[in-house]
């Protein structure tokens, strides 16, 4: 029986998990951060949100080295919880990781626009009164495509991309943070926040999920593990992640605020980069975040193209959706069927154009929040000892406290009818592929590997 590829170290570890974090929102998406929180609003809420998340790294970084079981949030409930529970917790964390996809290839048509404004031309039909435009489009489905191809002929040559990638998008990073340092000004940060300080880092905090997710998508990747990787490298790979990506988010919102006055900065198009030419009153800082922000986008949506695809992958292997998805590749040993349908899902999602942008950050947030619940909580009530119930319970506590911001209508920024649609629909089709599988599922607290 065909089994994954063991190639993955603890540097890919890190790279996948930082590059399924960080795609070009602190380009694309800053004035909204900025309009949310302020400079130190949203700066605090990026790295209060990191934090607060260590206990939920740490709950992972413990379940990965007991179970490492692609099927993760899956295969931890239903260590406790029914099947049913079971299978809507990992469906919900599929659509965090998938939704990524679709929002990274509209990405990379509104970033390549912003160079080559030729591409905003031949519309073909408005989704919420945002044109599709066919270059763009095609530009989206030709990445999509690619990343296809590459993970398809085997997980090394998607691991070695992403160290590139990740690589790459530092490196200039540390540049740019220089260049603030050098340029700018406390002036431009004044006023801090936007509204009260709690109500900023409180909106921030809502859409810190969405952004933070991935820290925990080394679980997705477990078995592929080299033999040789000792998996306690899985909560260090994890741990740091999180921080490095946290203080990431929470630098960039910074090093914007501190290079150019931000209140000038709302509502316009690729606020970031905008801030550093009208600092240096030159274009080639410009150069350099757009190079960044392609990077970026590779890493983003390749990082979420594996973890999607391992989760659906496992669902098929557990047979609780059609068992053609838990097909692997004899010769690449790559979960072929899944990768196929990610990449066709993806395609079809690009259709809706600039439109996906803003709901799916707001729906992937929510659909993060559950399933860390979901892991902590499970993780939570088969464990004994008092020490680590105790980190346990504060993972609990703050994927609960996001969890509910989002779906709460006292809460500013909670779910509007677009979210719940979108999570309604997502449901829906869980449920049927769900109903339509052939053969009854494993039972629920067995493995698919000999652990």
């Amino acid at each position: 029986m065909p089994t994954l590829a063991r190639k993955l170290r603890f540097t890919d570890y890190f790279t996948l998990a930082f590059g399924t974090m960080v795609g070009v929102g602190w380009l694309v998406l800053m004035d909204d951060w900025l309009g949310r929180g302020g400079p130190l609003g949203a700066g605090l809420g990026f790295a209060l949100g990191g934090l607060l998340l260590l206990p939920v790294g740490y709950v992972y970084g413990q379940w990965v080295q007991r179970l490492p079981d692609a099927a993760s949030e899956a295969a931890y409930t239903a260590q406790v919880f029914p099947p049913v529970v079971s299978f809507f917790t990992g469906w919900i964390m599929l659509l965090a990781y998938f939704i990524v996809c679709p929002w990274e290839a509209v990405a990379i048509g509104k970033v390549a626009a912003y160079i080559f404004p030729s591409l905003n031309s031949f519309a073909l039909y408005t989704v919420a009164g945002q044109p599709v435009f066919l270059p763009r489009l095609l530009l989206g489905i030709a990445m999509t495509v690619s990343l296809a191809i590459l993970n398809y002929r085997g997980i090394r040559l998607s691991a070695t991309f992403q160290n590139w990638t990740a690589s790459t998008v530092l490196v200039i990073f540390l540049l740019l943070l220089a260049i603030s340092v050098w340029r700018g000004s406390p002036v431009n940060f004044h006023p801090l926040f936007r509204a009260t300080p709690l109500v900023s880092i409180v909106l921030t905090l809502q859409i810190v999920p969405y952004f933070l997710t991935g820290f925990e998508s080394a679980s997705k990747s477990a078995e592929e593990a080299n033999p040789e990787f000792k998996r306690a490298g899985y909560i260090r790979a994890i741990a740091l992640a999180l921080l490095i990506g946290a203080g990431f988010y929470a630098l960039s919102v910074l090093a914007v605020g501190y290079v150019a006055p931000w209140q000038n900065l709302l509502g316009k198009r690729f606020a970031t980069a905008i801030a550093f030419e009208q600092a240096l009153g030159a274009h080639w800082p410009v150069s350099l975040i757009l190079i960044m922000a392609f990077f970026g986008l590779f890493q983003c949506f390749n990082g979420n193209f594996v973890a999607s695809s391992r989760l659906l992958f496992a669902y098929g292997r557990r047979q609780t959706i059609p068992a053609a998805f838990g097909r692997i590749h004899e010769k690449f040993q790559t979960p072929s069927v899944a990768i196929l349908a990610i990449a066709a899902a993806t395609i079809a999602g690009l259709l809706l154009g600039d439109a996906l942008l803003v709901p799916v950050t707001e729906v992937g947030s929510m659909a993060s929040a559950f399933g860390w619940m979901a892991a902590c909580l499970s993780f939570w009530l088969v464990e004994s000892n008092p020490r680590m119930r105790l980190i346990t319970g504060l993972g609990i506590l703050v994927s609960f406290l996001l969890l509910i911001m989002k779906l709460i209508p006292a809460f500013p920024g909670h779910f509007t009818h677009a979210e719940w649609i979108t999570l309604a629909i997502w449901l829906a089709l869980g449920t049927a592929l769900h109903a339509t599988r052939r053969t009854p599922a494993i039972a629920a607290n067995q493995s698919p590997r000999n652990l």
